[in-house]
């Protein structure tokens, strides 16, 4: 097994950029990518190799932005809005609205759809990084990818939220 060093230098973009695909924040996602390296440091010796490194990596990533998540969900209060008369109120709203739909939209979405999706889209991911996260081909990532692109447009196109 390469030096842990090595690989924290080898993975820490892809997983940073999946776990940023996931949250939309910076920061978050720093913090994430952070705590999930620090959990496979300490469990290293688990991995069999059954998997690439890169997913056991993201899988690690992914559980640890779930936590987090959750952690702040029970924390944050819903329907913050932006001070009033402070700079770009509109366009913190609009931006926050226009975001809400295509969650809400999103949401409805079945897996691996809603995943491909938001790892193309919000992670910008290459269709064969995707691949590779899920264990299948480019070619079936740009066909899922392409399915959920049509199935939000049908629910744009009917108005479904």
């Amino acid at each position: 097994m390469a030096d842990f060093e090595e690989i924290y230098t080898l993975y820490f973009e892809l997983v940073y950029r999946y776990v940023f695909s996931l949250c939309r924040d910076e920061a978050v996602a720093e913090e994430v990518t952070q705590e999930a390296f620090y959990k496979a440091m300490e469990h290293l010796d688990r991995f069999r190799g059954t998997c690439k490194l890169s997913v056991w990596l993201c899988q690690i990533a992914k559980n640890t932005y779930y936590t987090f998540a959750k952690k702040q969900s029970r924390c944050a209060s819903d329907g913050e809005v932006p001070e009033r008369g402070g700079p770009g109120f509109e366009e913190a709203f609009l931006d926050r609205e226009t975001a809400w739909e295509l969650h809400k939209r999103l949401h409805r979405l079945h897996e691996p759809y809603r995943e491909v999706f938001s790892l193309r889209v919000f992670g910008e991911l290459s269709f064969s990084q995707i691949g590779e996260l899920f264990g299948k081909t480019d070619g079936w990532a740009r066909v899922i990818f392409y399915r959920a692109r049509q199935e939000l447009r049908r629910n744009l196109d009917e108005g479904n939220v």
